[in-house]
């Protein structure tokens, strides 16, 4: 490849008559715009970076106008999209900064590298704003496990993320794994990282100041990750595993030297504007960093630190090599700027400076080798409306009645087989590899509804939780994506914090293809109504599409991140049953809703017909009502119902609290379906006896749908339904097959 790579380059007329160009991405119609732009037809390098920044990955062309329709303001937000990360304000001075992005492509082709850089750079997004990283994060999706390579993604994806998070000691400490057929062949792997930081050192990614001196940090540049961010923005085929040389690789040690040197530097108060070189490498971070600032950029490219010989140009600026950072600072603050970098054994260069001519220009072995308008690289790609349309299945799903299943009568069997599918069974297989506990602040770790890290010298933390269920958002991708931001916000509630935003990130198929591009439209329109209603604003996020395999599109996978404020420890509240003789307590109202679930999956083999419905305005009530509830002492604990439903959210307490339960469930509903439907809004509480009428009166003049349903005790989980016995099995029975799930699969 690197042979292939610094092999002679083609003239700027050889890639007009051959369209070189499309195989970089660029359409004919793009090509020509590139022309107009420059006045002529562009050289290599400049089509290179041309492409990449044009590119879905870095431009966002076919989802910017439908991701406008998401709310990004607030009164706690401090940033929202268009930095790094976004940053809510929580209070005292501090503020949280976070963010996810996908490095799904990668992964499928190189698991363990695209997974580990996918941390990594999604640290790097957090520190270049000035943050502290305190926690990470994933979502993962993969196939059925039965599939030999989908273990081989799964092991060394997991493998990947715990070997970078790890070593850099920052706690992977939440995440969500889900398994279905739709994603054999192209997994999802979604980081996410969260920060604190000061008001003061809030920092941009800005190129200020004319005359500046730029600097690059980090190691040196070599021939990995070249057309990364083209790589990202096409469907995986068949020949996608000779592209492994856009996988980038990763150095988790470096990362942990650049990050102190970085966070030092900052803490100077000399830094104008500084950015990662994540996506695109130097051309995105250059571009983009003269962009925001309306300036131009020059770049001396003989200066750029290079790993390998005779790099040129075109590879030096289009490179994803890891752990390297741009920033500025004015010529009296560079040798000060220096000093910190040589004492942390960091590559320092000066290999730039800020112009005012809004052109970036670069220069190699003397000659000026490009000259690119900023605006048109940043600012002026084309902006794409595709066609739309719903899809066939889209009628023929909602006309199937699930309530016409034929019931199932074996329903402690029904209950082991959903607890033993992967989707609903225990990830200590995956988080028992990752180091949750360094730097000693996770009050919850991974496995309750939502993780809690505490902040340092003061009564507050903060809750994190990713969550989407692909299958609903399939069935109806408006409904899902209410619910993927509700169940998100059930989650933190459930942990005793008070959601405060939401980062998403946005897995869906071929955005070419009219019906994908539908649930691109939908699933935003449903996340966007849920924000607004639940005041969780979008503050940044990411956008991975033309995930596909041989048989189509991936379930359409809008994952959300999100983040919410502890206002005093004492109300961290987690998922496991407390104590004996509590009274649990069923929140919510369950009505017929199997589309999608857990139970209609592991048990009837499909996957169809509608999504549970989801009254947005419900929702906030039982979050505002649950909240003040946790917060005036009256809970022991607190479960969302999600996966599986009611049986399954009360075996997970019993296993977690390692106590049984005594339930009776008084419903007009068909016994399997009152016992696995998945409707939504739905909490289960439990609470001490002589708090139970407090309680009780708190949410009914809250106006929350609630009824005693039993009572923790014992070794044993039954379950009834209008008194008659539906389930009814040890715990410790209960929790070995949950537990030996996924490690009985992966050996």
């Amino acid at each position: 490849m690197a042979q292939q790579l610094t092999a002679k380059e083609p003239t700027a007329e050889q890639i007009a008559e051959q369209k070189i160009y499309k195989q970089m991405g660029v359409t004919d119609a793009e090509y020509e715009l590139i022309c107009g732009f420059l006045g002529r037809q562009p050289n290599y390098t400049e089509i290179g970076v041309f492409s990449v920044m044009w590119s879905e990955h870095c431009s966002y062309k076919n989802s910017k106008n439908v991701l406008r329709r998401f709310p990004t303001s607030g009164p706690r937000v401090l940033m929202g999209p268009g930095e790094g990360a976004g940053i809510v304000d929580i209070g005292d001075n501090q503020a949280v900064v976070f963010k996810i992005e996908s490095h799904n492509h990668p992964s499928a082709i190189e698991p363990y590298q695209g997974a580990a850089t996918g941390v990594g750079g999604i640290i790097r997004d957090i520190f270049s704003m000035g943050a502290r990283p305190v926690a990470l994060l994933n979502s993962l999706r993969f196939g059925r496990l039965e599939n030999e390579r989908v273990r081989y993604l799964f092991e060394h994806v997991v493998s990947g993320i715990a070997g970078y998070g790890n070593c850099i000691g920052i706690p992977t400490v939440a995440g969500e794994v889900m398994f279905d057929e739709s994603y054999e062949g192209n997994p999802l792997v979604n980081a996410m990282c969260v920060g604190l930081i000061d008001h003061d050192k809030i920092q941009r990614g800005v190129a200020k100041g004319v005359g500046n001196p730029v600097f690059y940090v980090g190691p040196a540049t070599g021939r990995d990750g070249i057309h990364g961010a083209t790589f990202a923005s096409e469907e995986l085929t068949e020949d996608s595993d000779a592209k492994r040389p856009a996988v980038q690789v990763g150095d988790p040690f470096m990362e942990k030297l650049v990050m102190e040197a970085c966070l030092e530097l900052i803490d100077t108060g000399i830094v104008l504007g500084i950015q990662d070189m994540g996506a695109a490498g130097l051309t995105s971070s250059s571009s983009e960093m003269a962009s925001k600032a309306g300036n131009g950029l020059e770049l001396y490219l003989d200066e750029v630190p290079q790993r390998e010989p005779g790099m040129t140009p075109y590879e030096m600026m289009l490179s994803e090599s890891q752990e390297r950072m741009l920033f500025v600072v004015e010529p009296q603050h560079e040798a000060q700027a220096r000093e910190i970098f040589e004492r942390w054994g960091i590559l320092c260069a000066k290999v730039g400076k800020v112009t005012d001519d809004g052109r970036l220009r670069l220069f190699h072995q003397g000659e000026q080798v490009a000259d690119m308008p900023v605006t048109a690289l940043v600012d002026e790609c084309p902006v794409y409306n595709k066609p739309s349309a719903e899809p066939a299945y889209y009628a023929a799903n909602a006309a199937i009645d699930t309530a016409a299943y034929a019931e199932v009568t074996d329903l402690t069997d029904a209950l082991k087989k959903v607890l033993a599918s992967p989707t609903v069974a225990s990830k200590e297989w995956v988080y028992n590899q990752y180091d949750y506990m360094v730097r000693t602040s996770t009050a919850v770790q991974p496995g309750s509804d939502a993780a809690v890290v505490t902040i340092r010298g003061t009564r507050k933390a903060l809750a994190m939780t990713t969550d989407c269920n692909g299958r609903y958002v399939y069935l109806d991708p408006e409904v899902g994506g209410r619910i993927a931001v509700a169940e998100a916000a059930r989650n933190i509630v459930c942990s005793g914090a008070e959601p405060l935003a939401i980062t998403d990130n946005l897995n869906f198929g071929n955005p070419e293809k009219p019906e994908v591009f539908w649930q691109i439209e939908k699933a935003v329109d449903g996340m966007a109504e849920a924000c607004r209603i639940l005041d969780t604003p979008v503050i940044g996020g990411n956008v991975s599409l033309y995930n596909e395999n041989a048989k189509g599109a991936i379930y359409p996978t809008p994952v959300v991140g999100m983040v919410g404020l502890v206002h005093d420890t004492d109300h961290i509240t987690t998922q496991s049953f407390k104590a004996e003789g509590d009274i649990i307590v069923l929140l919510g109202e369950t009505k017929a809703e199997l589309g999608g679930s857990e139970l209609q999956y592991a048990v009837h083999g499909v996957t169809e017909g509608r999504p549970p419905a989801l009254d947005l305005a419900e929702e906030k009530t039982l979050l505002s009502a649950v909240l003040g509830a946790i917060q005036q002492g009256l809970v022991a604990s607190a479960h969302d119902l999600s996966e599986g439903g009611l049986a399954a959210a009360v075996a997970e307490s019993c296993i977690s609290g390692r106590l049984g339960a005594k339930v009776n469930v008084e419903t007009g509903l068909r016994t399997d379906v009152a016992l696995f439907s998945e409707s939504q809004s739905r909490i289960l509480l439990s609470v001490k006896p002589e708090k139970a009428a407090e309680l009780k009166a708190w949410l009914n003049e809250q106006g929350v749908v609630n009824a005693e349903v039993g009572v923790v005790g014992g070794n044993g989980l039954t379950i009834s339904v209008n008194g008659k016995p539906a389930i009814d099995s040890p715990v410790e029975q209960l929790e070995k097959v949950w537990k030996d799930a996924i490690p009985c699969l992966m050996k």
